[in-house]
């Protein structure tokens, strides 16, 4: 996989980077022109959110004042041009994660009602008491607590693979793990506090081989990388259009078909039925069994330009650049006396989490801020992660195709300036 972080020369990545124009692509990004505290913004903060290209903005400007209409339901011209950009959108979707049909694409709120979803729909119908659902110690809130809730509901247990020091799967205690209960693997893509690209082809190898279906969260891998579903042979893959550089609100959940149409609904109400009466409902076809309701229509359209805007970028060039920027920032601060990256797997994408001894990572966020800089502090909602590596929080700095090398040597700066404030 080209598009990950690896301790190893990267010669491959001159003709990629050399496709990629930085300062072009800045000019897209309104926001990247602002100050904060009187000083340029530099935003390194993507794994929360990334910014939006003007190409988005205008589609979304455009739909509320030219196309705004509900989907599926009128026969006028707007309610017409509303549905071809939605389901326009939909057929995007599916050509980037190389889904086999559209009709495996839902739209959800984002990564954590993906999740949720399958947890409520597929879980609710398949696992039961005594079976069990393996995740892993570096997931996200939103993939620990739908399970959890499950458990508790059903009566099933929860297994976990641990990670090693650096941050990595233990595929050998997953091994271990799996066995004649297991009835669900869920795992992160890629680790937002660690950054770590995980071996999930192999996971999902493993889970099949024993009948098994997978999960992945792939809400920081989508942006970083190039994704195919048919590839992995993963059985659902989820993730948010605000972390893909499009609106806040909006995500994606694939699944395949045959697993979908063996789903129940996981809300009622419009669209996702095909008859009413109080005797009886029957419930719609896929997707839409699993759209009720008027959906973010706006965000679907929007997230589409954005899918669009980034293919004309191209996934190859931006994990090249970016995979550049994580190697050019790990060099330099694993230089300064104190400091200590949390996360040094073989494989990683985007992320780079540091603490320095004797300052909260609160206060490095807190004076970063004042030099302009855009950083997280916290547990990123993955307090496990910090458990399992004995830190209250990590400082992360976290990459997209815009940033730039002089904007890694700002935060080394400014770094330098938290030692001096707090030393």
């Amino acid at each position: 996989m080209k598009a990950v972080h690896e301790v190893t020369t990267r010669e491959p990545w001159k003709q990629a980077r050399a496709a990629l124009d930085v300062a072009r692509i800045r000019e897209d990004f309104p926001i990247l022109k602002r100050k904060v505290h009187g000083k340029a913004l530099v935003y390194l903060d993507n794994a929360a959110t990334t910014q939006k290209p003007k190409v988005v903005i205008d589609t979304l400007h455009n739909y509320y004042t030219a196309e705004n209409s509900n989907v599926h339901r009128g026969i006028h011209f707007l309610s017409e041009q509303a549905t071809a950009a939605y389901e326009g959108a939909r057929a995007k979707v599916k050509s980037f994660l190389n889904a086999a049909e559209t009709r495996e694409i839902i739209f959800v709120r984002g990564t954590t009602e993906g999740i949720n979803l399958v947890a409520h729909s597929y879980g609710h119908t398949f696992v039961e008491e005594g079976d069990e659902i393996i995740i892993s110690a570096m997931e996200h809130h939103s993939n620990i607590v739908p399970w959890q809730i499950l458990c508790e509901q059903i009566g099933a247990t929860l297994r976990v693979i641990p990670i090693n020091h650096n941050g990595e799967l233990l595929l050998d205690e997953f091994a271990k793990l799996l066995n004649a209960r297991t009835k669900f693997v869920s795992v992160a893509h890629v680790s937002n506090a660690l950054g770590t690209v995980n071996p999930v082809k192999e996971i999902i190898e493993m889970s099949h081989g024993e009948g098994v279906p997978v999960l992945l969260d792939g809400a920081q891998a989508v942006p970083h990388m190039r994704v195919d579903v048919q590839e992995l042979d993963c059985d659902f893959y989820t993730f948010s259009g605000h972390k893909l550089f499009g609106p806040t609100g909006i995500g994606v959940l694939y699944g395949k078909a045959k697993l979908l149409e063996a789903m129940p609904p996981y809300q009622g109400g419009g669209d996702m039925i095909s008859l009413v009466t109080f005797e009886k409902t029957h419930y719609n076809e896929l997707p839409y069994k699993f759209e009720a309701g008027t959906p973010h229509i706006a965000g679907v359209v929007g997230m589409g330009a954005a899918i669009d805007y980034i293919t004309g970028v191209g996934a190859d060039a931006i994990a090249a650049h970016e995979c550049e920027l994580l190697d050019y920032a790990t060099g330099k601060l694993s230089r300064i006396p104190g400091l200590k990256i949390i996360g040094t797997a073989k494989k990683k994408a985007g992320v780079l989490s540091f603490v320095i001894e004797g300052i909260h990572p609160h206060d490095i966020g807190t004076v970063l801020d004042r030099e302009g800089l855009a950083i997280r502090a916290g547990h990123h909602c993955a307090m496990p992660v910090m458990q399992r590596f004995g830190v209250p929080a990590t400082a992360r700095v976290s990459f997209a195709f815009y940033n730039t090398k002089e904007e890694v040597d700002a935060l080394v700066k400014a770094v330098h300036k938290v030692i001096e404030v707090f030393g």
